[in-house]
């Protein structure tokens, strides 16, 4: 099975430089390896097979059969549970022993993971504000929202508005869970980094790849995730994130964790959408 990035999905005012489509492709590889791997078999890789096509992710192969790890087929059974949670959690702390699980799924994934402190997620605060209030005073960034969060007849692509906390554009209710916690009213939120050494595509494909081992890691502990975006998406917010994680490595994803309500299904394309069908001349 080979894995291909898809051109025609690209947000090219939020992810210009492709980033966000590799991280996502990662994500795809790690829940394809997990099923085939809980089915059984070891779902042989290769990272950037062909320096010709780059668009060319990866190249999975199921080889000899074996007992599946139980810790693997747990992450499996995650799968069809797991989904981003966008609105607002319960003021329940999440217990800190899940933080080395979290951090080893990561590590797992050649990737590296953080926590942020309560001093940290202050000074994040002021990052994401800064960085949300430039994303809105960019028309084209306004304008690619829109469309990505308004669904339209006959496709599937996108966010639709049931799955968010009020408007798509609207994310002051994260910052005031943020300042609450810095305030003593509730728990601390636990914020979470995923970054990498380096900030190559092999990096970006391989961080895709510790986010999802590390959200059906959180999803098989009962955690809801969901993603703190601006600090990743705006260049100058996340140079200053780097700068705030002060040890060198490149962060690729920004997650909040913790307990909240069930949330309907966002919709899925459908199998044949996302098959290519490879022509072998004879």
């Amino acid at each position: 099975m080979e894995l291909h990035a898809d051109p025609r999905r690209i947000l090219p005012v939020t992810d210009p430089d492709r980033r966000e489509l590799v991280l996502s492709c990662g994500a795809a590889l790690f829940t394809l390896r997990t099923a085939i791997h809980a089915r059984g078999f070891h779902p042989a890789t290769t990272l950037m097979p062909s320096r010709a096509d780059p668009d060319l992710l990866a190249i999975v192969r199921p080889l000899a059969e074996r007992t599946p790890d139980p810790r693997v087929v747990g992450l499996a059974r995650a799968i069809p549970r797991r989904r981003t949670n966008r609105r607002p959690f319960r003021p329940t702390a999440v217990p800190r022993s899940t933080l080395p699980l979290l951090r080893h799924a990561a590590e797992l994934e050649h990737a590296w993971m953080s926590s942020l402190d309560a001093e940290r997620c202050g000074l994040l605060r002021d990052i994401t504000d800064r960085a949300h209030l430039d994303q809105l005073a960019d028309p084209a960034f306004v304008t690619e929202l829109g469309r990505w969060t308004e669904l339209r007849a006959g496709t599937r692509d996108g966010v639709p508005s049931y799955a968010t906390a009020g408007s798509p554009a609207d994310e002051s209710w994260l910052l005031d869970e943020f300042g609450a916690a810095s305030q003593g009213t509730r728990p601390d939120p636990l914020v979470v980094v995923i970054a990498s050494l380096t900030d190559g595509r092999l990096d970006r494909l391989q961080a895709g790849q510790a986010l999802q081992r590390v959200l059906l890691t959180a999803t098989a502990a009962g955690l809801h995730a969901s993603f703190i975006s601006p600090p990743i998406l705006v260049p100058s917010a996340r140079a200053e994130l780097r700068r705030l994680l002060g040890c060198g490595v490149w962060p690729q994803v920004l997650l909040r964790l913790g307990y909240g309500s069930p949330l309907p299904w966002t919709p899925r394309r459908a199998l044949e959408d996302v098959l290519l069908e490879k022509l072998v001349s004879a």
